[in-house]
């Protein structure tokens, strides 16, 4: 064996809770060759290797683990995000004015103005309109994301920007807000954010604009120790990027898997066309590239919206009395879902309101039952914020794995998320523990840009179920938070397994692909404030060193 790297002095989480920790591993030719105690290490370098061969790299005690892979995130709109104006931290209507007109005054020159994350509990009792936005720009287009990305809020250039007009129809699942006389509001939930707001922005981004925002997000996540990702919104203006860089440079930072982007048309035919569209790429994109960088496992479908909204589907009314239909019904959705499944994509569901995560698991035994079992089937349900106890327990049944995502139940951002449901659902939500009692597989993701990307954020409000925007906020349930085992391994093993990758990623283990982060602190003896000011250390993607503090 040559040119071996041991790390040693240090404390190795391999990748699943219930194995010990290691103190030392190698690495060879871009692969995991040996991980345990440094004796066993060195011992399994056999007696042929020199001392030439081998440099040993002395880690002071540090943390390592399985390089973080982001269970759900949206790579094209996390890097265009951090070019926007950020709204998060705004708590009214006159912070999110101010910091538009800042931006305004930072780039005259600029065609829009994009911002993302504004939160509904800082317009109040309000409804975003685009009067709000026209007060302080109204001379070009402004577009801004709500937090949970399921709506936008635009000013009055934008709606007619994109061609909003009274008679502008409503797509379906989706809903153009308007007033009394029939004009637009400049609200659009849904399926109207993705067809006009999405839509308008795709048509006004340059290649350059796409690989910047590509190299935005790759760059933010290798900083915070993740090694892959899963995208949940594949579309043609994130493959386009994804190929030039493939073509440039025969790789990525990193591994992406991806999911292609249904959307409910109303029209079988159309939606069955997107099924054939998404296996079609698939095959292309394999037969150019492999799979060992980019490879597309299945498609998405949106069920439902959000709670914050109130377009989540819940099985009883929310505090307001209204209730959403989800954005595919059972008829529309089961032919495709079952053409998916026979061509052999994975199919992750959207499914926030109980109502729709019991919808996504009738859709996936049907599934099963009219197609037979498959061992590399892995459906998946995504977010799950609201759910009953009975779904858990037919996922646990089905082997449907629980994308989660522990920073959207940062108590910073839950108080319109609860005063929504408005009754004891409202303290019943995010209920991982009862999906760790049922044995479900777990993949934690942030769903970046709806929350922040910080892989270590989301770590210390899955042990904690605290914020990590404002410590001075207590737990939202402190007794249902992930030990720090479960939680790992929801980070790094779970994603793996979800997108079928656990062969060569997940765990560092003979074999595997040597994906790695070092941490400054350690989730199982620190205490879990420590994490806040936690740092990566070094991040190595197949032996190379992606990032180094």
């Amino acid at each position: 064996m040559t040119n071996v790297t041991l790390y040693r002095n240090a404390s190795v989480f391999t990748g699943l809770a219930d194995r010990p920790l290691a103190e030392a591993f190698a690495v060879s030719a871009g692969r995991i060759t040996a991980a345990g105690t440094l004796a066993a290490v060195r011992s399994s370098l056999g007696t042929g290797a020199q001392p030439a061969d081998v440099t040993e790299v002395d880690l002071a005690g540090s943390f390592v683990m399985p390089g973080m892979i982001e269970g759900h995130s949206h790579l094209r709109m996390l890097g265009e995000a951090l070019d926007k104006v950020q709204l998060r931290g705004c708590e009214t209507l006159a912070d999110i004015q101010r910091a538009l007109s800042e931006r305004r005054a930072a780039q005259p020159d600029a065609p829009h103005v994009l911002g993302v994350s504004w939160l509904f509990s800082a317009l109040g009792d309000e409804r975003p309109t685009a009067a709000m936005i026209d007060e302080v720009i109204s001379d070009v287009p402004v577009l801004l994301d709500a937090n949970d990305l399921h709506s936008v809020w635009v000013n009055t250039a934008a709606l007619a920007a994109m061609g909003i007009d009274r008679d502008t129809p409503d797509p379906v699942g989706g809903e153009i807000v308007r007033d009394e006389n029939g004009d637009a509001t400049g609200f659009l939930l849904e399926t109207a954010a993705m067809q006009y707001a999405w839509s308008y922005l795709e048509s006004v981004t340059s290649e350059a604009d796409e690989d910047r925002y590509l190299e935005n997000a790759f760059n933010v996540y290798l900083e915070t120790g993740v090694t892959g990702a899963t995208d949940m919104a594949f579309d043609e203006s994130l493959i386009r990027p994804l190929v030039r860089r493939l073509r440039r440079d025969g790789k990525l930072p990193f591994p992406i898997t991806a999911h292609w982007l249904l959307r409910a048309s109303g029209d079988s035919a159309e939606d069955l066309a997107q099924v054939a569209t998404a296996a079609r790429l698939r095959d292309e994109i394999h037969a150019e590239f492999g799979d060992e960088w980019l490879r597309i496992n299945g498609v998405k479908f949106i069920l439902d919206g959000v709670i914050d909204a109130c377009t989540a589907a819940m099985r009883a009314p929310y505090a307001n009395g209204e209730n959403a239909a989800p954005i595919w019904s059972y008829e529309a959705a089961l032919p495709v879902a079952l053409a998916v499944d026979a061509a052999g994509l994975q199919f992750a569901l959207h499914a926030i309101g109980d109502a729709a995560s019991e919808m996504a698991a009738d859709l996936v035994a049907e599934c099963i039952r009219v197609n037979g079992p498959r061992p590399d089937r892995r459906p998946r349900i995504e977010h799950l914020e609201s759910v009953g106890t009975d779904t858990i327990a037919r996922m646990a049944a089905l082997g449907i794995t629980a994308s989660m995502q522990p920073v959207h139940c940062d108590p910073a951002i839950l108080d319109n998320w609860i005063a929504m449901l408005g009754d004891e659902r409202g303290e019943q939500g995010f209920p991982w523990h009862t999906f760790c009692e049922h044995g479900v597989t777990l993949a934690l993701g942030t769903d970046a840009p709806t929350a922040p990307h910080h892989a270590l954020d989301n770590l210390f409000i899955a042990l904690t179920t605290r914020s990590a925007l404002d410590a001075s906020l207590p737990g939202y349930h402190p007794e249902r938070a992930f030990t720090p085992g479960d939680a790992l391994q929801g980070l790094t093993h779970g994603p793996a397994y979800a997108a079928s990758q656990d062969a060569d990623h997940g765990t560092i283990a003979p074999g595997k692909r040597a994906n790695i982060a070092v941490l400054s602190v350690n989730p199982f003896t620190d205490a879990p404030d420590a994490l806040r000011d936690a740092r990566v250390l070094l991040t190595l993607v197949d032996g190379e060193v992606a990032y180094s503090a």
